[in-house]
């Protein structure tokens, strides 16, 4: 089984304390989100979870302590750096101080566990076509030597969207492939593999990979292990990722990116980010007196690579 930390809300960023204890406790309550009084117990131990994975756009506050977990566990990381400033991203480090940490991070996990995230892209006045592609190419020559590969996806629409963000453009097929054109010839040249993430377009004439961003090839190269051959399900719809079990809550992250559409609304993020206890088996809350806990079906994908001798037959 993986463990995923980041496809909710930036817990290395914001809740490594809670993280941190969980491991060393050994387990991890999570809701479900669509029956949140549904409670589900997972082991945290090296015999019930596979690799732990990490999606973040600031490891600073834990990467003192990261050993903890990527002395025991298999491990893989992406990195969110964007072309956007504090206009979208209110509460995310400056560009100089996102790069620093990305390089700080790769030397000491290696930079073959490392991805970097450049999502999602969407175009404003303020940050037309011109202005993204020229971040990419700033951002890559210092990214690209501590990384082994980028994932890129565009900003799909959700409901809120046009009144959070009605600066964001639409975008045209034609404007995206255009983008990927772009971008793909600087990936190339700083010898940058690049895949999309989640989407229904591939550019694969373009040399972009379309792949999962999280999927047991990636992990297991990654970590110099083998999984099985399994289906990759995804965790949502155009999604080619193995499927993972995510400690996350949504409306908690306390980065409060404008376009996100993990937290719908501010008041109730805000509201959830003061539940957080550090010592609750839970991200957000306690239990609850109705609260069904259960415990999960926590099965290996890793291949056995022992041989049969003639004395185990």
């Amino acid at each position: 089984m993986i463990i995923s930390t980041g496809l909710r809300t930036d817990i290395i960023n914001h809740y490594s304390e809670w993280l941190f204890e969980r491991f060393r406790e050994g387990y991890v309550l999570a809701r479900n989100p669509l029956f949140p009084n549904k409670v589900t117990r997972y082991l945290l131990s090296p015999d019930t979870v596979d690799a732990v994975t990490f999606c973040s756009k600031n490891y600073t506050p834990a990467l003192h302590r990261l050993h903890e977990i990527t002395d025991r566990f298999h491990s893989y990381f992406h990195v969110t750096v964007t072309a956007y400033g504090k206009d979208f991203e209110p509460n995310i480090p400056m560009e100089a101080d996102r790069i620093a940490m990305l390089c700080a991070l790769s030397r000491l996990v290696g930079k073959e566990r490392v991805v970097w995230r450049f999502s999602p892209v969407f175009f404003t006045d303020n940050y037309p076509m011109e202005r993204v592609t020229d971040t990419f190419q700033r951002l890559a020559d210092r990214i690209a030597p501590y990384v082994h590969l980028c994932v890129f996806s565009f900003l799909e629409p959700f409901f809120s969207m046009r009144t959070r963000c009605p600066q964001i453009q639409p975008l045209t097929n034609e404007q995206k492939v255009a983008f990927a054109r772009t971008i793909a010839k600087t990936a190339r040249h700083y010898d940058l593999p690049l895949q999309t993430c989640g989407s229904l377009n591939t550019y694969t004439e373009l040399g972009i990979v379309s792949a999962g961003c999280y999927t047991l090839d990636a992990i297991g190269k990654a970590n110099h292990c083998t999984f099985r051959s399994m289906r990759h399900d995804g965790n949502k719809r155009g999604c080619l990722c193995i499927q993972s079990r995510d400690l996350g809550w949504y409306n908690s992250c306390p980065n409060l990116c404008f376009y996100c559409n993990a937290n719908a609304s501010v008041g109730e993020t805000k509201k959830n980010i003061r539940m957080h206890d550090p010592h609750s088996p839970l991200l957000i809350g306690t239990i609850l007196p109705e609260d069904e806990i259960s415990d999960a079906s926590q099965q290996s994908y890793l291949r056995d690579e022992r041989q049969i001798s003639l004395f185990d037959l």
